[in-house]
């Protein structure tokens, strides 16, 4: 076949126009894959653009402000409050008294039961009269024979005085009848005392009660012997109304006390139980002892009490509280309300705007849950709770207090 052939090269061309062909496809599809991806990219960059754009455009929240802190409050008022003294006090009768028997003899009979209530010159013992009735018959039969003879002395004195004037005595035999009547006169007198004295031990023999009170436990019973004066005794009365309370007063506040007694006010007095809560009983303040205990600084003071109910117990160890005075239009804040630092008290007062200023403050007296204060008006609300983090300027949002539930209607 020549180069010339027609046919031939009409194939040849055919057969390299195919191969073209095949070569450039793969080529153009890869292009076009690589321009979609990149499209895709372009798309998905625009839209970040867009958020992100978007996101930070939007106007920010302003931030909210600070809460308020949470507190309690209390009211300023103006009132009244009571200065008082405490102090440790110790229940003391008026009168203790030890029965004994002033006469020796047998314990016959015992009219008391222990811890009775008795009145004064009620029985309680009797010790055998029979000897000391004796010695009084025989003081009274001595009596009578010294009287008879002094009286038969003054018969005789008449006649010698009237046998004198007639000169027929001598003057001595006179004065020796004067001297014997005189004598006789002396014995009767003797015999009147040993009377008196036998009278009074026989009286002795019957125990009565000295002073109205309770009598304690028995010490001897019937049957024993008991001695004249014994230092044990029968038993121990105690007067318990009215009764006292000796407690002590620092001498720094005698001349206010003592003012007060001068003036004729009468002072009150609470004896109160160990915890302080309870009031036993209320008197008043009997006197001021007459010299200060050098070594406490103090003077005893006595308060009596009715003690009617027989709340107080002798020796029992009582709070006494004396009211020395009250004072009047004085402002009255709660005790929780005052704070304290280095150099004052303080309290802080709630402003209009919410927030609370510090304020110092004296306090004039406290007593219970009231304190009286110089330095806040009344009216003014005070925080008494939720100190923690409080400081002047700070704002506060104030608890509501809860209100109990009404109580439900009996049945009916």
């Amino acid at each position: 076949m020549t180069e010339t052939d027609p046919e031939a090269a009409s194939k040849k061309l055919e057969r390299h126009a195919m191969h073209g062909t095949r070569s450039r496809c793969p080529f153009k599809k890869e292009q076009g894959m690589s321009t979609g991806i990149l499209l895709i990219l372009v798309v998905c960059l625009a839209v970040a653009i867009w958020l992100l754009v978007h996101w930070f455009s939007k106007p920010k929240a302003k931030p909210a402000p600070p809460a308020g802190i949470p507190v309690s409050t209390g009211q300023a008022k103006l009132g009244s409050i009571d200065i008082y003294l405490d102090a440790l006090g110790t229940v003391t009768p008026v009168y203790t008294v030890t029965v004994a028997s002033r006469v020796a003899g047998e314990l016959t009979d015992v009219r008391f039961q222990e811890g009775q209530m008795v009145k004064k010159n009620d029985l309680l013992a009797v010790i055998d009269p029979r000897p000391y009735t004796a010695l009084l018959l025989q003081a009274q039969g001595q009596l009578a024979r010294d009287e008879a003879l002094l009286k038969n002395a003054r018969l005789d004195l008449g006649r010698y005085q009237n046998a004198y004037e007639q000169h027929a005595i001598p003057e001595q035999q006179l004065a020796t009848q004067q001297a014997l009547v005189e004598q006789d006169v002396g014995i009767v007198e003797l015999d009147k005392g040993n009377l008196a004295s036998a009278q009074v031990n026989v009286d002795y023999t019957q125990i009565v009660s000295p002073i109205d009170g309770r009598v304690g436990l028995r010490s001897v019973d019937p049957g024993n012997i008991v001695a004249a004066d014994g230092t044990t005794g029968l038993a121990t009365l105690t007067q318990l109304q009215p009764i006292t309370v000796i407690f002590n007063i620092a001498e720094d506040d005698l001349s206010e006390v003592a003012e007060q007694i001068a003036s004729g006010r009468t002072l009150r007095v609470e004896a109160l139980d160990r915890s302080q809560q309870h009031t036993i009983a209320q008197g008043s303040l009997l006197t001021l002892d007459n010299q200060i205990n050098l070594t406490t600084g103090t003077v005893r003071a006595r308060a009596t009490f009715p003690n009617l109910k027989n709340e107080l117990f002798p020796n029992q160890f009582v709070n006494a509280r004396l009211l020395v005075k009250t004072l009047t239009k004085v402002n009255l804040v709660p005790v929780a309300a005052i704070q304290r630092n280095n150099d004052a008290a303080f309290v802080y007062v709630v402003q209009p705007d919410g927030s609370v200023q510090s304020r110092d403050v004296k306090i004039v007296a406290t007593e219970g849950e009231s304190a009286a204060v110089t330095g806040v008006q009344p009216g003014e609300q005070l925080v008494t709770d939720g100190f923690d983090k409080l400081q002047s300027g700070s704002k506060i949002v104030v608890r509501e207090v809860p209100t109990s539930p009404a109580p439900a209607a009996a049945a009916k």
